[in-house]
């Protein structure tokens, strides 16, 4: 069974309580990309896994006023979290999405899917070598997978991100990575900042279809290019290179360990 999880949290240290920030008089960051995904041919199972922390009850009570499915997990160990949620709802096939991604485009979701399907393969993504917006990228993996990963994986990093143990260890999973015709990693339409929040605001006060897809914003965006400019500025992946730091401290931290031992 295909099942999409939806990582989603308040405690983000570059914009706190973002998946509950509005982008319109009716919808929040969160229920954007659930909105979104719920326009995919093959998602009908789409669970949000948040934490068990008090902060994100918020997220847990909009849940049940919207009877979507939710697990909650360990806010740091996000690895865990996807492993114990896909366990309880029995997924076979899981589609990671985090709750920052509120124009991932349903299209691109679905050739993805399509292509795990048809090629059997271990991981297909976007992002391996990243030439969609960033804010579009999709992850499948099968539940195999994810448990291997989960019981090797031991950096902060791998355990934060979820599957950079994958694409560190490539030669071990048959990977595919999705690449768009044209390369448009350069434009950015994650809400990591209060610029991107802006951003995609903007894009969808503007935009009025649903949902809206990649096409729907690069027109708009030929239209009023100042629009790029809101963000343009922010680089890409800050969460993962300040995990990638956790990592220098554990292995220094476990070399200490070590020597002491000896």
């Amino acid at each position: 069974m295909i099942g999409c999880i939806i990582q989603a949290r308040m405690g983000s240290s570059r914009l706190p309580g973002k998946v509950m920030e509005k982008l319109d008089q009716n919808n929040t960051v969160l229920s954007y990309v659930i909105k979104q995904l719920k326009h995919s041919k093959f998602l009908n199972n789409i669970v949000v896994a948040t934490t068990s922390l008090k902060q994100d009850k918020v997220i847990v009570d909009f849940l049940e006023k919207e009877g979507i499915k939710y697990f909650c997990g360990d806010e740091e160990d996000v690895l865990d979290r996807y492993y114990q949620c896909a366990k309880k709802f029995s997924f076979s096939t899981i589609v990671r999405i985090p709750a920052d991604k509120p124009l991932i485009d349903p299209t691109i979701v679905d050739q993805c899917i399509e292509i795990f399907g048809n090629k059997k393969y271990d991981y297909v993504t976007t992002f391996l070598e990243l030439t969609f917006p960033y804010g579009t990228e999709v992850e499948v993996f099968t539940f195999n997978v994810l448990e291997e990963i989960w019981k090797k994986a031991q950096l902060p990093s791998e355990r934060e991100n979820v599957t950079p143990y994958i694409y560190n260890n490539k030669e071990k999973y048959h990977t595919y990575n999705l690449k768009n015709t044209t390369d448009m990693s350069h434009l950015r339409w994650v809400v990591d900042r209060k610029e991107d929040l802006e951003l995609v605001k903007q894009l969808v006060s503007k935009i009025h279809k649903n949902p809206i897809l990649m096409k729907d914003i690069l027109e708009l965006l030929k239209e009023e290019p100042k629009l790029i400019q809101i963000n343009s500025h922010i680089k890409h992946d800050e969460g993962y290179q300040k995990s990638l730091k956790k990592d220098e401290e554990y292995i220094k931290m476990k070399k200490q360990s070590v020597a002491k031992n000896d």
